[in-house]
């Protein structure tokens, strides 16, 4: 059976995801804000889970109507067929985000729309719903009063790799460190990451170069579901590495802590980098190129300290050096010294950012 799917993103991300989605050859790839539609059977939603690099979590979508009252929204959401997938004993909590429109109480929306889907459900089994069985995450999604009744397919987020087993402060996400490495344009190679942190950009740098599917070491909900088993495990045994190219990344960071955290990510991705203990304002390999996330300044005390530091990235790093750097922090040019090549904004979390792009 074919579903109407989309895949959720960061905003800035969606013309990435969609050549993602167009080279895994999904067909009817489509973006819109913050996600990017995309058709495809039990086998595909396998596919783009696994496969997909900057895709936040992969949805079937049921329905799509208007809703400004929440009378509206109760007997639109009851209308949908749960029970083609949702039998009477699976859990199915349901998850709700509203954004410029009428019905914007988020806790709301989710009693509301779990009461139609419990209502419809008791129904249609003649009986009562234990929730004790496979888990079928409901998601409301309410962008300028248009509604989207949708399954989660991924359950947790596709950032959640599974190779993050030590942590620092402020970490960069999985899914935006690859849309980083693709819109640096960056396929093998030499790549330095002097202000490595846990190790996230250069870890998704190397699985990228060596082929890995960024999903093939965890979970997700929907490879449980009846229909989706036999084919989920198909997929999955059929993902293995190709087209990989040699690759040669540098992890490096004046906190030996950040160190220490990224060795460990890295052995648990099952990739190469070269790590070691290092000051950013001592890089001296100016036969790569740089590809970091530097702090930024999240307190008024801490500017003149982050300024300090981007003047002296300006002068460790080659002037005839690809550099990408992404700052939430506007003056960063001027601070570092030279005008970039490129700009595009992104979002990092809900901090808004630009990626300086030094050709």
């Amino acid at each position: 059976m074919t579903y109407n799917c989309f895949a959720s993103c960061s905003f800035g991300l969606e013309s990435i995801l969609s050549s993602e989605l167009k080279k895994l050859k999904f067909a009817n790839v489509s973006a819109k804000v913050a996600r990017v539609y995309f058709d495809a059977d039990e086998a595909g939603i396998a596919r783009a889970n696994i496969g997909l690099r900057t895709a936040d979590r992969v949805y079937i979508e049921l329905a799509q109507f208007e809703a400004t009252t929440f009378d509206s929204l109760f007997e639109q959401v009851g209308a949908v067929r749960w029970e083609d997938f949702i039998d009477q004993k699976a859990q199915f909590p349901v998850d709700a985000d509203s954004v410029r429109s009428q019905l914007f109480s988020v806790s709301d929306i989710q009693s509301i729309c779990k009461k139609a889907i419990v209502d419809r459900l008791t129904r249609k089994y003649k009986g009562s719903l234990p929730e004790t069985g496979k888990r079928y995450n409901v998601h409301i999604k309410v962008l300028r009063d248009r509604v989207s009744a949708c399954l989660n397919t991924s359950g947790a987020g596709l950032n959640r790799r599974g190779y993050r087993v030590s942590n620092v402060k402020a970490p960069i996400r999985e899914t935006l460190a690859a849309g980083l490495v693709m819109i640096s344009g960056w396929k093998g190679g030499a790549l330095a990451d002097p202000m490595c942190g846990s190790g996230t950009i250069a870890i998704e740098a190397a699985l990228m170069a060596a082929g890995i599917p960024p999903g093939m070491n965890r979970s997700f909900d929907a490879q449980h579901w009846d229909g989706f088993e036999k084919q989920w495990r198909e997929v999955h045994d059929a993902a293995q590495s190709i087209n990989a190219q040699p690759y040669e990344v540098y992890a490096s960071d004046v906190d030996k802590r950040a160190v220490s955290a990224a060795s460990r990510n890295a052995e648990a991705a099952g990739v190469d980098l070269k790590i070691y203990h290092a000051d950013v304002r001592d890089f001296q390999r100016s036969g790569c190129a740089v590809l970091t996330n530097p702090p930024y300044a999240a307190r008024l005390g801490d500017k003149n300290e982050v300024h300090a530091l981007y003047r002296d990235m300006g002068k460790a790093f080659s002037q005839n050096q690809r550099k990408y750097i992404i700052s939430a922090d506007q003056d960063f040019e001027r601070h570092f010294g030279k005008r970039a090549s490129k700009c595009r904004k992104l979002y990092n979390g809900n901090i808004r950012c630009t990626f300086y792009q030094y050709f």
